[in-house]
């Protein structure tokens, strides 16, 4: 080709070649905005391809990781997969490590549970079941001393009521009723008569009476509000032919030391320490009346009882990574992209059936390559945001949400610098351009942002107005903490919790979409200075 030499213009002088210059600067600087936005938009839809997301769910939703159950081998691999992509994005992680072991044990009833009554040289040895059940929420030690009756065992200054007052339980073993007092009598309002106060919880008895000193609390059903006098206590697995043993009750790993053995008695125990269930009665019946404590100590008897409870650990780990933000100040606070990997594993007992792996295609693979989807697309932006951005994948979410609880319970972040959580959970069926926001009610403020930025996505937004915003999925844990969480979401189908929950049947182009306006949602959050406000929290979404 012949190379031409081209005459460039002058450079424009004088008062109209400034009045030109200023005006380009004023069409400039604002066109940014829209120009930044373009930019944003543009990079996310080259990084979030339904090609990366077919990717991602055909591997954690292949029969080789056989359904991801919580603790089995196949999701700490999907871990080590999922930190591996962190780290290839360039994104930093907390403490050394991009992983965070869930702190939920599951517990059962010990081989040495008992509750004996000393009368002289004489030992009465109770049975476990019969006359007794231990509570879950029950400290695992022993306890011996003397005997006090204490009525209900509250203490509620506001209504001049207390169980305790003027009595000495420091060392000894409280027996108390369940419920509270008026409890059956509809008229009665000190403690708000039929509808129970927290005063009757079994949890606040414990507490109010380890605050008086008392080294264990045996809870007993009382006849004015109870026809059977057998101890429920908690349902254990242990005690129980028509329970699985892998149905054990969850809970923080580790019991604090403080926490008095507490056990639910029966009849046996009751005639043994009041003489008969009607002696109790009257009691009770008094208490109601007066509405005045009766609390006595019980002479003459001494008891000494042993709450057996054993753990193991859930198992399972987070995998969590950062961005830090490019602002000097707002980059102390942070917004999370999150979902759960975990999913319910495979049946152990195959049925004859070719598939038997509960492969969780929609449920969560899909909205966990949505988060590393997202993930790339920030770590891959030139501009960094302002605040941090916090990615989580969450483990134990079909175990009760563990792994969020686990989190919020000991965040890598402080609760208060978190400006927003988005969840990501089955978002890969149905109809190709619907999409719900679960918590649109509560969080306006983010949900205007979802509204805006949808305009470069197009979807037919479903934003839940249900009151409730206290379950379902792991953006519940935040919200309870006060922290701003929207969901998104796109139904139930089918195949929810079925073998046939297949990746051939992921929607990858919708998955990619949905992405793509979680990025510029958390994109915006992440750019803007404000903090965003909750409305309805102490009311309880889907």
């Amino acid at each position: 080709m012949q190379s031409t030499k081209t005459k460039l213009p002058a450079t424009p002088s004088g008062p109209g070649a400034a009045r030109c210059i200023l005006y380009f600067a004023f069409c400039i600087f604002f066109s940014l905005p829209g120009f930044a936005q373009r930019n944003v938009t543009d990079h996310a839809k080259s990084v979030i391809s339904p090609r990366l997301i077919k990717q991602t769910v055909g591997y954690l939703a292949s029969d080789s990781m056989k359904g991801r159950g919580t603790n089995s081998p196949e999701l700490n691999t999907a871990a080590e997969y999922i930190a591996g992509q962190f780290k290839l994005y360039g994104l930093q992680s907390f403490h050394g490590s991009y992983f965070q072991e869930l702190n939920f044990c599951y517990f059962d009833l010990g081989a040495d549970n008992f509750i004996s009554v000393i009368k002289g040289l004489e030992t009465i040895n109770f049975k476990l079941k019969d006359d007794f059940v231990p509570y879950d929420i029950s400290g695992n030690r022993p306890a011996e001393g003397d005997i006090v009756f204490a009525g209900y065992g509250i203490t509620a200054v506001e209504y001049n009521y207390d169980d305790y007052k003027d009595l000495d339980v420091k060392g000894k073993i409280v027996v108390v009723l369940k419920q509270e007092p008026g409890q059956a009598d509809s008229s009665q309002v000190l403690f708000g008569g039929t509808e129970l106060s927290p005063y009757s919880e079994v949890k606040e008895k414990q507490k109010n009476a380890m605050a008086h000193g008392a080294a264990g609390l045996l809870v007993m059903p009382g006849t004015l509000n109870y026809i059977s006098l057998k101890p429920k206590g908690f349902s254990w697995p242990a005690l129980s032919k028509s329970l699985p043993k892998d149905a054990l009750p969850k809970g923080y790993c580790g019991r604090p030391e403080e926490f008095i053995p507490v056990a639910e008695i029966g009849e046996s125990l009751i005639i043994e320490l009041f003489g008969s269930v009607d002696s109790l009665k009257h009691i009770q019946q008094r208490i109601d009346k007066k509405m005045k404590p009766a609390s006595y100590p019980i002479k003459g008897k001494t008891m000494a009882v042993n709450m057996s409870i054993v753990s193991r650990p859930v198992g399972g780990r987070n995998v969590i990574a950062w961005l830090e933000g490019s602002d000097p100040v707002l980059k102390e606070e942070a917004v999370i992209v999150g979902g759960h990997y975990d999913h319910i594993g495979f049946s152990k007992e195959p049925s004859g059936e070719p598939d038997y792996i509960y492969n969780g295609a929609d449920d969560n693979a899909s909205g966990t390559s949505g988060v590393l989807a997202i993930a790339k697309a920030f770590a891959s932006m030139k501009e960094t945001p302002r605040r941090s951005v916090i990615f989580i994948a969450f483990a134990g979410e079909e175990e009760g949400l563990l792994g969020s609880e686990s989190y919020v319970r000991k965040p890598f972040w402080p609760i208060s610098k978190t400006v927003a959580m988005l969840n990501l959970d089955m978002i890969g069926r149905n109809n190709p351009d619907s999409l719900k926001i679960i918590g649109a009610r509560q969080n306006p403020g983010l949900m205007a942002i979802v509204r805006k930025q949808n305009a470069n996505v197009g979807f037919t937004l479903a934003e839940s107005t249900s009151i409730r915003m206290d379950g379902g999925s792991d953006h519940a844990s935040f919200f309870k903490k006060g922290i701003p969480s929207i969901f998104f979401f796109t139904g139930f189908h089918e195949d929810y919790h079925k073998v046939s929950d297949n990746p051939d049947k992921i929607n990858t182009v919708k998955v990619a979409r949905i992405s793509m306006l979680a990025y510029l949602t958390a994109w915006t959050i992440a750019n803007e200075s404000r903090r965003y406000r909750i409305i309805n929290q102490k009311m309880n979404d889907e």
